[in-house]
């Protein structure tokens, strides 16, 4: 079978984009060919990825499959070596971390990233501040800054965290500090929603608490997730992409995914069983 020409790979190219466009509705995150090398170490390798509005998209695989690397991407941390990362059809492969957070993307950490000495209800408002380009308020006085609480306290019933306004975030148990960032975080009012590793290092109980506010808070907005926890991924994820040293093996539902041999291989050394959701 002859080799596709130069000419008829970039008329398939731009077909594909068209293809996107026609879904504009739908698609508001997609990446062409990503790739991100290290020194000859190529973490991400040539990932095609797509992010549907409204939907809860989890990116999944074993440690080490560049997961984080990928984050590092969208959001700018770190530039990409080649391919293109494209938002509502805009090309931002180049922008900065502050243009992409002025659109709206707005990501979590793996870890917990609150202010331990301010209350709850404090950190909530300082976010606040920055989606209002009131910043700088931070300095002034107390008062000046009582016209964000209703808004704060609006949040915090959003994470069940109203009962703790005035509790320094210090003091929170560890599931409840990972649900106050979940506040901090919609204090911005994201569009895109990237979380990353949500649960990670949670007991059963907080696993459940906030698995259930992702579900809650993901119910207008959209949300790409980083998420080692399988029981979690089944129970609120609309789509799911595998990644296995650096490239998709497979994408699709839980349904589809659980069952692909490459997948099961990645998680468990074997492709003759299939991959069960963990509690």
């Amino acid at each position: 079978m002859p080799c596709a020409t130069r000419e008829e790979l970039e008329q398939k190219r731009i077909d594909e984009r068209g293809s996107a466009m026609v879904l504009g509705h739908e698609v508001i995150l997609e990446t062409h060919a990503l790739v991100k090398a290290f020194k000859g170490f190529v973490a991400v390798d040539g990932v095609s990825l797509r992010v549907r509005r409204g939907e809860v998209h989890a990116l999944i695989g074993p440690n080490g499959a560049g997961k984080t690397t990928f984050f590092n991407l969208l959001t700018k941390f770190l530039p990409p070596t080649s391919g293109e990362i494209f938002y509502h059809g805009k090309n931002i492969t180049r922008e900065n971390p502050a243009d992409i957070a002025r659109r709206g993307i707005v990501r979590s950490f793996q870890i917990c990233a609150v202010f331990p000495h301010l209350t709850v209800l404090e950190n909530v408002r300082v976010a606040l501040q920055r989606s209002l380009g009131t910043s700088f308020y931070f300095w002034r006085s107390e008062k000046s800054l009582a016209q964000f609480d209703d808004r704060a306290m609006q949040l915090l019933a959003e994470v069940r965290l109203e009962r703790w306004a005035g509790t320094p975030a210090a003091d929170l148990p560890y599931g409840r500090k990972r649900a106050l960032e979940l506040a901090t975080t919609l204090a911005l009012e994201p569009e895109l929603m990237l979380l990353d590793e949500p649960t990670q290092g949670m007991g059963h109980e907080d696993v459940s608490r906030v698995t259930q506010l992702i579900k809650q808070v993901s119910a207008n907005r959209t949300v790409l997730m980083v998420e080692h926890n399988m029981s979690v991924v089944s129970s609120i994820a609309d789509s799911i992409s595998v990644l296995q040293r650096g490239r998709v093996i497979a994408a699709g539902s839980y349904a589809e995914v659980s069952k692909n041999p490459q997948v099961v291989e990645a998680y468990m050394g074997t492709s003759s069983t299939e991959l069960a959701g963990t509690g």
